[in-house]
């Protein structure tokens, strides 16, 4: 296993450790930690692909696994998001999540898992005909803004459980408005990126047609040789 796969596996390995921090009520700070981890872990997407360019490191394990460890990170931070309730210190409000109106959050981790389940299915339908797919520019931009949104919610979730009474208001009011435009962006790459891969890589499609019109072919020839040997 090469350097840019070690890194990508290390990335995947950290998540696990980010969920703690996160959920971790008892540990001080436990979410401002989660957030400086999830920014970290966001960065080595960035570092993996680099190095594995720059001295010629691309290898199907690793066009496998980075799409892979991206989104069990992205899918990770949204669902900390969207499911896990924040509280003040110091009371105040019953315990909500970070992300209101919940439906938003929903909607927003359905389009995202949809996306990603449809182009996992082709991958999987290009690798049955031997085709590696890999991520394209409009997948990395997406990628990245999903990064920012994240990043930008925890650490919301952080300011909102210490500092909630400070923000109250106008602030608490403006720093909503910004998630919600990150997010709206994040959405609309989420859904161009599917859109232009599945367009890009139509011809998987077309691949597995002409194998089954070539093993139709073949088996109509078998027939064909028996019954003439007949």
């Amino acid at each position: 296993m090469n350097l840019p796969n070690k890194i990508t596996l290390t990335r995947i390995c950290l998540i696990p450790v980010f969920l703690f921090f996160y959920l971790a009520d008892f540990i001080p700070y436990g979410k401002l930690v989660a957030t400086i981890m999830f920014a970290l872990i966001s960065l080595t997407d960035l570092i993996d692909g680099k190095i594995a360019r720059k001295r010629n490191l691309v290898t199907t394990l690793g066009a496998f696994m980075d799409p892979l460890a991206d989104k069990l990170l992205v899918m990770s931070g949204l669902i900390c998001i969207i499911a896990y309730p924040v509280t003040a210190n110091g009371g105040g409000f019953a315990p909500m999540p970070i992300l209101n109106p919940v439906y938003i959050g929903v909607v927003a981790v359905c389009i995202i898992l949809a996306r990603e389940f449809m182009i996992t299915a082709l991958r999987t339908l290009a690798a049955s005909n031997g085709i590696v797919l890999k991520a394209d520019m409009y997948g990395k931009v997406k990628t990245t803004f999903q990064f920012i949104t994240i990043i930008y919610y925890l650490a919301y979730s952080f300011i909102v459980e210490e500092f909630y009474y400070a923000i109250s208001g106008v602030a608490n009011t403006v720093l909503g408005i910004v998630g919600y435009i990150l997010l709206a962006i994040t959405i609309i790459l989420t859904i161009i990126s599917g859109c232009n891969y599945m367009i890009k890589n139509k011809d998987v499609f077309k691949e597995k047609k002409k194998a089954e019109k070539e093993n139709t072919k073949t088996d109509s020839e078998e027939i064909v040789a028996k019954e003439e040997k007949k």
